[in-house]
C-alpha cells in the first residue's frame, strides 16, 4: 500500500492502482500502502487521488515523485487542518509511535510529525525511492531523528508494522480487495485509547468552470463519470476482491472500534494560480486524456487536445479562469 499518491490518471493498459485519472484527492499525494502492487490514489480518488482507479499499466511511482510531493504541498493547508484537528480528538502528549501508512514521497508524514511532537513518527510504504525521499524531507526540516521509514506491503506485511498510538492511512484503504479485513488488521496496530484515521471519499476535483467556452459544457463531470466506472473495475480486480459499503463507521465498530469523529478539508486555490498549481491541472488532465482515450466521445477528446496545447489560447497554460478545488474526507475511530 502506498498512499499519499494523488496523481496519475490512468493509463491505457490494463492496470494496477492508480487513483483513477487524476483525482487528485490529496487525494495529498497518497499512494496508498500495500496491497501487492504498486498503487495510485493519487494524492490522493482523492478522489482525492490521482491515481489510476483501472486501465493502466503499473506505474513508476519513485519517477512520479516530485508530482505526487507537489500535489501534497498544494493540499498542505488541508492536511495542517486535519492533523489539528487530530490533535482535538487525542493528546499530542500521549502520542508516542504514529503510523503514516502509505507515506509516498512523506509530506504528509513530516506535517503529522510537526503536529505530534513527542512521537516517532513512521513512514510506511511499498517503494524504497519514495521512503528515500521521505527520509530526505524530515533531514531538511530537522525532523530526521523522530522519523522513521518501513519498507512493506499491505496487507502481507502487517505483522511488521508494531504499535502505534496514532494510525493515519491516506486514501490507501480502497487498493485493498478486502477492506472489512484490512481495518480490522489496523485495528490490531493500534494501542489501547490509539487513534485511527482512514482519509477516503470527499468530493473529486474540480479545475475548470462548468462552460469553458470551448466543447460541450460539463466536461468534468463527464470525466468524473468515466472515472466512477473505472474506479469500479479497479476494485473488481484487486486481489480477494470483496464488495463492502463504504459505510466506515459501520466497518470501525465490525473492527471492535469506536467511532470518534469524521471531518471534512477543503483545498481552495482560486483563480489565477501560481504556476505549480497550473502545472499540476496539466499533468492531471493529460493522464486522463492518455487513460481513458476511445471511451470519451470525440468532442471532449478534441476539447482536452486543445486545454493541452500550449500554443492554444484556450489551453490550461494561458487560462485565467483555472481554478484547483478539492474536499477530503477523514474517518476516525478509537480502540477501547
Amino acid at each position: 500500500m502506498t498512499q499519499h499518491r494523488e496523481a496519475p490518471a490512468p493509463a491505457s493498459a490494463p492496470q494496477a492502482h492508480d487513483h483513477g485519472p487524476g483525482h487528485d484527492h490529496p487525494h495529498g499525494a497518497g499512494h496508498g500502502a500495500g496491497h501487492g502492487s504498486s498503487h495510485g490514489d493519487g494524492p490522493g480518488h482523492d478522489h482525492s487521488h490521482d491515481h489510476s482507479h483501472g486501465d493502466g499499466a503499473a506505474l513508476d511511482w519513485g519517477r512520479l515523485a516530485p508530482l505526487l510531493e507537489r500535489q501534497a504541498e498544494v493540499a498542505g493547508t488541508a492536511y495542517r487542518e486535519a492533523a489539528a484537528w487530530l490533535g482535538t480528538l487525542v493528546p499530542a502528549s500521549g502520542v508516542r509511535r504514529l503510523l503514516d501508512v502509505g507515506s509516498g514521497p512523506g509530506v504528509i508524514t513530516t506535517l503529522l510529525a510537526e503536529a505530534f511532537p513527542y512521537a516517532e513518527t513512521v513512514a510506511v510504504d511499498a517503494t524504497p525511492e519514495l521512503l528515500e525521499r521521505a527520509r530526505a524531507r524530515a533531514e531538511e526540516r530537522g525532523l530526521g531523528h523522530r522519523v522513521a521509514t518501513l519498507r512493506a506491503e499491505l496487507p502481507a506485511d502487517n505483522g511488521t508494522l508494531g504499535e502505534a498510538d496514532l494510525l493515519w492511512a491516506g486514501n490507501s484503504l480502497h487498493h485493498i480487495g478486502d477492506q472489512r479485513a484490512a481495518v480490522a488488521d489496523l485495528a490490531e496496530v493500534l494501542r489501547p485509547g490509539g487513534l485511527i484515521a482512514l482519509v477516503e471519499g470527499g468530493l473529486p476535483p474540480r479545475h475548470l468552470p462548468r462552460d469553458i467556452g470551448i466543447g460541450r459544457p460539463g466536461l468534468e463531470a463527464r470525466l468524473d463519470a468515466e472515472h466512477a466506472g473505472q474506479f469500479a473495475r479497479m476494485r473488481a480486480e484487486l486481489p480477494g476482491s470483496t464488495r463492502e459499503p463504504d459505510d466506515w463507521r459501520a466497518l470501525f465498530v465490525s473492527a471492535g472500534l469506536t467511532p470518534a469523529g469524521t471531518r471534512t478539508f477543503l483545498v481552495d486555490v482560486p483563480a489565477p494560480v501560481p504556476q505549480v498549481v497550473r502545472e499540476l491541472a496539466v499533468s492531471h488532465f493529460g493522464r486522463l486524456r492518455e487513460g481513458f482515450g476511445e471511451r470519451l466521445d470525440a468532442e471532449d477528446r478534441a476539447t482536452l487536445d486543445r486545454l493541452l496545447d500550449p500554443a492554444d489560447a484556450q489551453s490550461l497554460h494561458r487560462r485565467t479562469d483555472l481554478f484547483h478545488l478539492a474536499a477530503h474526507t477523514v474517518h476516525t475511530a478509537r480502540k477501547g
